[in-house]
């Protein structure tokens, strides 16, 4: 899968940096137009280890929003596969404009019953063959949190106190917490609700000596649960469009630099931090909204 490195830049945000804390922005979100942020690092040793064994199908799971289906959908076709993508939920008449692309791409989509999907054991298990490599959801594995920390191979982060991320599997958490300095401090920002185990789960893909670092993972950014977008959330979107140029999903990003603007607000870093935040992608997610719904 082709992805020029170089597209990524690392941003300042004036409107968030003040004289005690400056906060800059990694662009993963220009790395490619589809599998675009994380996506590639997460996925990049999954289909390595899929050419290696020789299978013929990538299959993984994921909501009607799930920027890691179209990505999967996208990268398989590109690397001469067949995709399958276990749907949470029912066939609706219109699909969701990700789920549209996905069959754009080729991808064979599956749509599981809310009540059975919570065991995608059993969902493997029943539709397993030798040709079909299985990628969890989100990407999580050793594999996906691996790949997630070369995010930090792109430039020079040692300069940074902080690095700041959305939190929806955890997977790439756990890459930067691999990668990161010992002095470095991790923050995650969880999107999803009620999502109590997340920090063992992301602590479950550690090595020891990374579970020594430092990490906290801040709830209750989710505004109403995953991919949920009221008012109060889009209209902070199109008021960091118009002072930073940033483009933010619905889904993770937007929700990230809301909570951080609200940490910086309540003197949550020591003066003197330097943080980074990882602008993960998923873009795409915005087609959802009604047009003109975003100036970007």
């Amino acid at each position: 899968m082709i992805a020029n490195l170089h597209n990524i830049q690392v941003q300042s945000l004036l409107h968030f940096s003040n004289k005690n804390t400056t906060v800059d922005l990694l662009r993963l979100d220009l790395l490619h137009p589809v599998v675009s942020g994380n996506k590639w690092f997460k996925l990049k040793y999954y289909l390595e280890d899929a050419k290696l064994q020789g299978k013929t199908t990538l299959a993984s799971f994921g909501g009607a929003y799930s920027n890691h289906i179209v990505a999967i959908a996208f990268a398989a076709k590109e690397a001469g596969l067949k995709s399958i993508g276990y749907i949470r939920g029912e066939r609706n008449a219109a699909l969701s404009p990700t789920l549209r692309d996905a069959e754009l791409y080729g991808m064979q989509l599956e749509f599981v019953a809310r009540s059975r999907y919570a065991d995608k054991e059993a969902i493997m298990q029943t539709n397993d063959s030798p040709g079909i490599y299985w990628i969890r959801e989100g990407g999580y594995g050793l594999p996906g949190a691996m790949g997630a920390a070369g995010i930090l191979n792109v430039t020079n982060t040692s300069q940074y106190t902080h690095l700041l991320c959305a939190v929806g599997t955890g997977t790439m958490l756990a890459g930067l917490t691999r990668a990161a300095l010992p002095k470095q401090q991790l923050v995650g920002i969880s999107v999803l609700k009620n999502h109590f185990s997340i920090e063992q789960e992301v602590r479950a893909l550690l090595a020891e000596e990374d579970n020594r670092k430092s990490l906290s993972i801040i709830p209750g950014y989710h505004f109403g649960g995953y991919a949920k977008h009221p008012e109060n959330l889009l209209s902070f979107m199109r008021e960091l469009w118009e002072a930073e140029k940033v483009p933010t999903d619905i889904v993770y990003t937007a929700k990230l630099l809301f909570a951080t603007k609200q940490l910086l607000a309540k003197n949550y870093f020591m003066p003197g931090s330097r943080l980074l935040i990882i602008h993960s992608g998923g873009l795409q997610g915005n087609a959802s909204l009604p047009p003109n719904t975003l100036p970007f």
